[in-house]
């Protein structure tokens, strides 16, 4: 969506820290986190880099996110940059990458002048935290503990040690994981083969080669597992580090090639000496089997290339390293194995190469605890502290672009499958009808915006589906297994979904005449129908189909109709409500908000006010009990909400948190109460990490919706139900008054 004049006034987060193309492992943490938050905030707020040069002879290409650079080794450059900063009113807030080296002085104290001179707040995320200091390691640490509003560690071991060892305050410290790229999960053997080693068991380590890899441990360790598996392959990715290179060239890397040579690995060893993309990273990671991080270093608080490791799925070996310990569950996503001892690597190697379903299932489970960590949830984790010490928001009107890409993925040529594993479509569990229909309805609304003709095959399958599982009495089945056999249900909410989205393409003016005398006549059998429907929901879907073709005919026929089942929600109203109570049923369950939505549509074709009235008083009702201080909270499908009993909180479902927001919608253009506009934000925002677990549920790389927020977690699984809803929500908000009254 495109700013209105009034955003075009950014504030802008200044990161104080090195960025490509300087060869860093900050650097590569530094750009990927102001990507993600630019492309979550951008324009409101901006995060913007100063970059740091090595000193006066370094130079670098920087691209537009760097707005300046100043040399680490000059202490003039911190001061003045301090200064600049009190001077320019947009910057709200200073975030500094710390890592002890790329500062100057003793223990990185030239920041010292700077922190005494700037006024703005400052956050400060540390990449080392180092256990028992010495004196003046500590008056560092301490000066700069004092002095920043909010210091930023990346595993409660590092936090536990600030708290200890440095007596800074708990309430001084968050913690926010080392992001991770988006990426779907692949098995390796898929990338294997785009890289011509799809007949090996492939080990991998990656990174800015330096000793304290000790990589030397793996080699040592590869000779007997060489005799019990022939086709394993080692590849170790990535340039020797600019700062090892510069003072001792390459004798590390020629130190591994001799020993590779000494042991008879020269097959079975692959160097790639070359600083390599986050593509490049991910293409590596997913070709791998067991990924290995011997760190010499215990104290090590953090690393980017164990996290992207896990993050892509893989199975780790790793050192038993401060972070390690924390991100290394034994046996389910990875091993740990002693320092400066290859023979505990060549066991943990044996170990899990030998059992192929341990080795998948130790993917997975890497793959599935770590999405928390990928970089819009980290970003949206940065923006909570910006938001609490810089005094604004970085929130915007701002959502996602339409992506389609999961539902092509779902849809064969016979129709949208159910359910997905991760984001491969799942052929087991076949087919549904309310998911076809959600489909052919979320095809035809994106289609009307675009006219985007490759949603047209989509359409006509997905028209065909709905013939297929018709009957000759108007009803539907709605299960249809993978052997393409329909079952014999005669469920009332599969026919109202099927109805509703039938009356979309029927109605359409811009599908083709073939797709409309195909809906037409599905549309005209399922009628007759109709004015049998008793069940509360199934009434609302029908309601809102008949609503569709009235505005384009304004028919009486169909204004009765919608009256007669409009008061069939009447009735429900006034037989379950109560001062305390004012609803249809007496529970709340699934798609809640549909009830008061069919009551606005239907003021809307009458203008009868009772209906208005009733729509408002449930719709406030239901909104006080799902609208939270912080967030919108959805009734949970473990227990729902029985009258005079608790409510359900958890396994929250995006179908909740779509109807309301396209509910919402309704209200806002029924009433033009700003509020409804807000919370309607607020309910889509439920998808964007505006949850309880503070977690994206819509997977901006697939383009699918996670299937649900647990109590600890999200199920993963980007089925279709979950992901049709999140469009048909999104969409929504490209109704051009929706979209207006956003821009202004």
């Amino acid at each position: 969506m495109q700013p209105s004049a009034a955003t075009k006034t950014k504030n802008s987060i200044l990161h104080l820290a090195t960025y490509p193309p300087r060869e860093c492992g900050i650097a590569t943490f530094t750009r990927d986190l102001i990507t993600a938050f630019n492309k979550k905030y951008n324009p409101v707020t901006k995060a913007k880099v100063i970059a740091l040069n090595e000193n006066s002879s370094a130079h670098y290409n920087y691209p537009s996110a760097v707005a300046t650079a100043i040399n680490a080794d000059d202490l003039k450059s911190y001061v003045e940059l301090a200064e600049k900063i009190n001077n320019q009113r947009s910057v709200k807030l200073v975030n500094i990458q710390h890592e002890f080296g790329i500062f100057g002085g003793n223990w990185g104290d030239y920041l010292v002048p700077f922190f005494q001179t700037v006024k703005k707040p400052v956050i400060v995320t540390l990449h080392s935290v180092l256990p028992a200091p010495d004196e003046r390691l500590k008056d560092t640490v301490n000066f700069i503990g004092a002095r920043a509003r909010a210091l930023v560690v990346m595993n409660a071991r590092s936090k536990k040690i600030l708290e200890t060892d440095y007596q800074i305050p708990k309430s001084k410290l968050s913690l926010i994981p080392h992001g991770i790229p988006q990426t779907n999960f692949e098995p390796s053997k898929i990338k294997k083969t785009a890289l011509g080693l799809e007949n090996n068991a492939v080990l991998s380590t990656f990174g800015m080669l330096n000793r304290d890899k000790g990589i030397e441990y793996v080699l040592r360790a590869l000779p007997p597992l060489i005799k019990k598996f022939p086709n394993l392959i080692y590849l170790i990715v990535g340039a020797t580090h600019p700062v090892v290179l510069r003072d001792e060239g390459e004798e590390y890397r020629n130190f591994l090639l001799n020993e590779t040579e000494r042991l008879g690995l020269k097959d079975h060893v692959k160097f790639y000496n070359r600083y390599v993309t986050l593509d490049e990273i991910v293409k590596y990671l997913k070709a791998t089997d067991i990924y290995l991080s011997t760190a010499l270093n215990p104290n090590q608080s953090v690393s980017g290339t164990l996290s992207y490791a896990l993050g892509c799925g893989r199975a780790s070996i790793s050192t038993p390293s401060e972070y390690a310990k924390e991100i290394i569950k034994e046996g389910e996503n990875g091993m740990l194995v002693k320092f400066n001892d290859s023979k505990s690597v060549t066991v943990a190697l044996s170990k899990i190469l030998a059992d192929d379903k341990k080795l998948m299932d130790m993917h997975k489970n890497a793959y599935e605890e770590t999405r928390h960590m990928t970089w819009p949830n980290v970003a949206a984790s940065y923006a909570k502290l910006y938001e609490k010490f810089a005094g604004i928001s970085p929130e915007e009107r701002k959502l996602p672009e339409i992506k389609f890409d999961h539902v092509f993925r779902l849809t064969d040529e016979f129709g949208i499958l159910q359910h997905a594993t991760y984001d491969k479509p799942h052929r087991r569990w076949g087919y549904s009808t309310d998911d076809n229909a959600r489909a052919l309805q979320v095809a035809v609304k994106h289609f009307e915006l675009t006219g985007n003709e490759s949603l047209l095959p989509l359409i006509e399958t997905y028209l065909d589906f709905i013939k297929f599982v018709s009957r000759p009495d108007g009803s539907f089945a709605n299960i249809v297994n993978a052997g393409r056999k329909r079952d014999n249900t005669r469920d009332s909410d599969v026919f109202g979904r099927s109805f509703l989205a039938l009356s979309a393409a029927a109605n359409s003016e811009k599908l083709p005449k073939k797709l409309h005398v195909k809906s037409s006549v599905l549309l005209a059998q399922a009628l007759k129908n109709v004015k049998k429907l008793t069940s509360p929901r199934s009434v609302a879907f029908a309601i809102a189909g008949l609503y569709v073709g009235f505005q384009k005919s304004r028919s009486p026929a169909a204004m009765s109709l919608i009256q007669k089942l409009a008061d069939r929600q009447i009735k429900l109203y006034r037989d379950n409500s109560s001062t305390n109570w004012q609803w249809f049923e007496d529970q709340l369950t699934y798609s809640n908000s549909r009830l008061p939505e069919s009551l606005f549509l239907t003021y809307l074709a009458t203008r009868n006010h009772k209906y208005l009235r009733v729509a408002q008083k449930t719709l406030k009702f239901l909104e006080s009990i799902t609208f939270e201080p912080k967030h919108y909270s959805p009734i949970g499908e473990s227990g729902w909400y029985a009258k005079n009993k608790y409510r359900a909180y958890f396994d929250q479902q995006p179908e909740d948190a779509a109807a309301m927001a396209e509910t919402k919608l309704i209200a806002f253009k029924t009433t033009g109460e700003e509020k409804h506009l807000q919370d309607a934000l607020e309910a889509f925002s439920w998808f964007l990490g505006k949850n309880h677990l503070g977690l994206m549920v819509y997977n901006e790389h697939t383009g699918g919706c996670y299937d649900g927020v647990g109590k600890t977690g999200l199920n993963i699984n980007q089925g279709a139900e979950s992901t049709l809803a999140y469009l048909m929500a999104r969409l929504t908000f490209e109704d051009p008054e929706i979209k207006s009254k956003l821009r202004s």
